[in-house]
Formats: C-alpha cells, structure tokens, sequence
C-alpha cells in the first residue's frame, strides 16, 4: 500500500510541475498565471490530451501536434523532478507517522506535507527561473524566506507542533545567508549574486543550521564539479566556450543540496 501512495504522490507532483512549469514562464511577463495553455510558437491552444504532465510530451515525442516545433525539455523535467520531490517529500514524513495507511489523514501529517511540498515548490521555481534567466526574483525569495521564517513557530522534527524557536533557530538563516553576501560583497558580485544570499536566508530557517550547512557545502561541491565537467565539455564545441569567468546559476546547486540535506537528515558538521 505505500508503494501505492508513494505512486500517487509522484503523480500528484507531476500535476503541481505542469503549474509550476507555467509560474516559471509567465513571471516577470504581463501574461496571467490563469488562461489556456498555448504552443510557444504557432500559439494554437493546447487540448486537454496535450497537457497531461509527462505523458504528453512523451506522446507528442517532443514536438507540437500543430506546427512540429520541439517542445523545450525543460517541461518534461519539472514535472518529472516535482513528482520525484513530492514522492521522497512522502516517503520522509511518512516515515514519522507509522505504517498504517490512515495516517494519510492525520491533521499533523497533512499540514506538514502541505508545508514542505509548498516550500520546495518554490524552490523549484527559484532554481530553474535562475538556470534561465540568471536571476531570482526577489518576490519569490522573500515569500519563500517568509514561509521558513513561520515554520520555525509550527514545524519541527519533519512534523506539525506550536513552539518557540531557540536562538540558533532564529539565526540559522541569516548565519547561512552572511558568508554568501559575504562573497557577494567581495567580489561585486562577480563570484556570488546577492540573490543567492537571500536565498540561503530561507533555507537556513527550513533546514536549520546543521542541514542547511550540510546543503551549502553540497551545492559548493556540485556546483565546482558541473562547472569544471562543462568547461570541458564545452572548451571546443558548437555550443561556445565556457571559461573560469563565465556565469553559472548558483540557485540550482543550493536547491539541490537543501533537498538531499532535508532527505536524509544530513549533518556533516556535527552541530
């Protein structure tokens, strides 16, 4: 039966992707959130068969029905890493809820799955608005940093109870996000966007020190072994060079270092 709900789950995030998807395109844009969805290119409004998450990009084979443009990758792969979030997301709470089934619908359960499935739902968002436009909207940092700063009051130890954060608790955030602005200020801006600082704010309320810490030193990791593998493999390609002063979204690595800390409960330093 979990592997059930762990399906159902993933198949839920792939709905949320597929929104997620059009947040992505359409912010900073005057077009609305709400209204049809439409090919990019010859603008012909999309039927319900073509908008199913996943599937329909794997039906169409990457192309529009109507005017046989490819359909940019990056639909597919949201909506595929959201359901492999919201699956992991339910997985990792479950577990401190029991294996009966009906703990689906306890209240502490659902708050804090609603919780968690927003917060990383935006940095989601973050992450790949970044790896496009090389910007995180300021509007979405401070939601997101709002959010964890709340959670620090109702949600603890992956789960929903009333408390009142310790001091670590209420510095965690801004201890992570200093060493950031930090580089920011150094550099002006040339190693660090101060975007990322305001970034790292909220996942050190989410995550806490110790997690969030662990997350930073992944995304430095990460970030250092993408950005040498594609310095290489871009050095004599088609698709340009890329050298030491080429800009390389940092919103990705720290996304992806606070997932797999918040997962499976990193502590690298100890703390």
């Amino acid at each position: 039966m979990s592997i059930f709900l762990v399906i159902i789950f993933f198949l839920l995030g792939l709905i949320i992707g597929s929104f997620l998807n059009v947040v992505i395109y359409r912010l900073s844009t005057a077009r609305s959130l709400g209204g049809r969805s439409a090919c990019m290119s010859c603008q012909n409004r999309l039927s319900w068969s073509e908008l199913v998450p996943l599937f329909s990009f794997l039906g169409l084979k990457g192309r529009c029905r109507n005017c046989q443009t490819k359909i940019s990758i990056q639909y597919p792969l949201v909506e595929a890493i959201t359901g492999l979030i919201f699956a992991a997301l339910f997985f990792k709470l479950s577990a401190f809820n029991g294996q009966d089934v009906f703990f689906i619908f306890n209240l502490s359960f659902i708050l804090a799955y609603i919780y968690y499935a927003t917060a990383f739902s935006l940095l989601v968002v973050m992450a790949v608005y970044d790896l496009r436009h090389k910007i995180i909207p300021d509007t979405l940092s401070l939601v997101f940093s709002v959010l964890a700063f709340v959670g620090l009051f109702f949600f603890s130890n992956y789960d929903f109870s009333s408390h009142i954060p310790t001091i670590l608790e209420f510095s965690s955030g801004v201890l992570i996000a200093l060493p950031l602005a930090g580089l920011w200020l150094i550099s002006s801006g040339r190693w660090m966007g101060l975007g990322d600082a305001k970034l790292a704010l909220g996942i050190g309320w989410l995550l806490g020190l110790s997690g969030a810490l662990s997350g930073l030193v992944i995304a430095f990791w990460s970030g250092a072994i993408i950005g040498v593998a594609l310095i290489i493999l871009f050095k004599n390609g088609k698709m340009g060079k890329l050298g030491m002063k080429s800009e390389i979204p940092f919103a990705p690595f720290l996304v992806f270092g606070a997932f797999l800390a918040f997962v499976f409960r990193l502590n690298l330093f100890g703390i």
